[in-house]
C-alpha cells in the first residue's frame, strides 16, 4: 500500500476503470473476496467509500461497517437504500450530466429501429424473406411523428431538439412547468394518448417507480411505440410485456429494466420490441467523464470538503 485513499467497487461491471482509479486511489474489489468477513479481515479492513455499479441495499449496510460514502458510477441511483443511507449517516453522490447526450442518441436510436422497421428488415433479408414481390411492411415516418416526452431535463430536452430536426411534433409532460419551446401536455395520459411515440426520460428517483402503468400503455394503443432509457422500475414491465403479446400496444424499446440483467426468457416470446443492455451512455466519452466527476467527489470527500454531486434527495444533509 502506498497510502491512497481507498475504495470499494462494488460489482464486477467496474473492473475496467480500476486501472485509471489505480492512479489516484488504492481501490478494493469487493467480488475478489469470497464474503464480507474476508474483506472486514483483511488488512486495512472495510474502506470509507465505495463506487458502486449495482444496488446497494440493508444488507450491504449491515455488513460493512465504516462505509462513509458511496458514488454511483451514473446518474442513477434507485438502487441505493437512500432512507438508510440518511439514518446511518452515509452520504450518497451520483454522476448526473456525464452521459446525457449519449442517453439522448440511444433513445433515438431505439426509436428510428422501431418505426424505420430496422430489425425486422434485418431479420427479412438474413432469413431469405425477401422476395420480388415482399420487401418487408410499410414503416413510419418521422416528419410530423407525434412525440410525447417524459421528464423534459437534460436528456429530454436533448432528444427533443434532435426529434425536431427529424419533423417530428414534440410535446413534453413533467410534474413542473419549464422554459422551453414545446408544448406541455396536460398531464401523463394526455400525453400518452395524443403522442405516437412516448419517450420515458424521467428522473431516476423512487418517486418515479411504476409511472407508466397499465392505463398509459392503453393510451399509447396499438399503433404506439413506447421508448423507455430512464429507468426500469418507471414501467410496469409486466402490463408492458402483456399489451405487446395482445397487441394493445404497437411496439417497445427498451435500454432499462426492473431486474438488471433482465433474463432472456422474460423477452423470448414478446413480438415487436427491441432490447438493449443498459448501455444508452456507455461510450468512451461518457465513460470517462461519469469517471472524472466519481473522482472528483472522493477527492473532496477525503479532502474534507463537501461532495460536489450529493443525490437531490440528501443535498441538504
Amino acid at each position: 500500500m502506498d497510502g491512497k485513499p481507498r475504495i470499494l467497487l462494488n460489482s464486477p461491471s467496474l473492473k475496467g476503470l480500476r486501472r485509471r482509479l489505480d492512479e489516484s486511489f488504492e481501490t478494493v474489489a469487493l467480488w475478489e473476496y469470497p464474503d464480507i468477513a474476508a474483506l472486514r479481515a483483511a488488512p486495512g479492513g472495510v474502506p470509507r467509500a465505495m463506487l458502486a455499479g449495482g444496488g446497494v441495499r440493508r444488507r450491504h449496510f449491515d455488513e460493512l461497517p465504516g462505509l462513509e460514502l458511496i458514488v454511483s458510477f451514473g446518474s442513477g441511483y434507485d438502487g441505493i437504500d437512500l432512507e438508510l443511507a440518511r439514518e446511518r449517516g452515509i452520504q450518497v453522490a451520483n454522476c448526473p450530466g456525464a452521459n446525457s447526450a449519449d442517453v439522448a442518441d440511444h433513445a433515438l436510436a431505439l426509436m428510428l429501429s422501431l418505426v424505420k422497421n430496422v430489425i425486422s428488415g434485418d431479420r427479412l433479408v438474413r432469413d431469405g424473406g425477401w422476395t420480388a414481390a415482399h420487401r418487408g411492411g410499410v414503416s413510419g415516418s418521422l416528419r410530423g411523428l407525434k412525440v410525447g416526452v417524459l421528464g423534459l431535463g437534460t436528456i429530454g430536452r436533448l432528444a427533443a431538439d434532435r426529434l425536431k430536426a427529424f419533423g417530428c411534433d414534440i410535446a413534453w409532460w413533467g410534474p413542473r412547468p419549464k422554459e422551453t419551446p414545446y408544448r406541455r401536455a396536460e398531464g401523463l395520459l394526455a400525453l400518452a394518448t395524443e403522442s405516437d411515440v412516448l419517450l420515458v426520460t424521467l428522473r431516476a428517483d423512487h418517486g418515479n417507480t411504476g409511472v407508466i402503468d397499465q392505463a398509459v400503455i392503453e393510451a399509447l394503443g396499438p399503433r404506439g411505440c413506447l421508448i423507455n432509457v430512464a429507468r426500469g422500475l418507471a414501467v410496469d414491465e409486466d402490463a408492458l410485456i402483456a399489451a405487446l403479446k395482445d397487441g394493445r400496444l404497437g411496439c417497445a424499446g427498451l435500454d432499462v429494466f426492473e431486474s438488471e440483467p433482465t433474463p432472456a426468457a422474460r423477452w423470448a416470446e414478446v413480438p415487436n420490441v427491441v432490447l438493449t443492455p443498459h448501455s444508452g451512455g456507455n461510450t468512451r466519452a461518457a465513460l470517462l467523464a461519469t469517471l472524472d466527476l466519481a473522482k472528483a467527489n472522493f477527492d473532496a470527500f477525503f479532502a474534507g470538503r463537501p461532495i460536489l454531486t450529493p443525490v437531490p434527495e440528501m443535498a441538504d444533509g
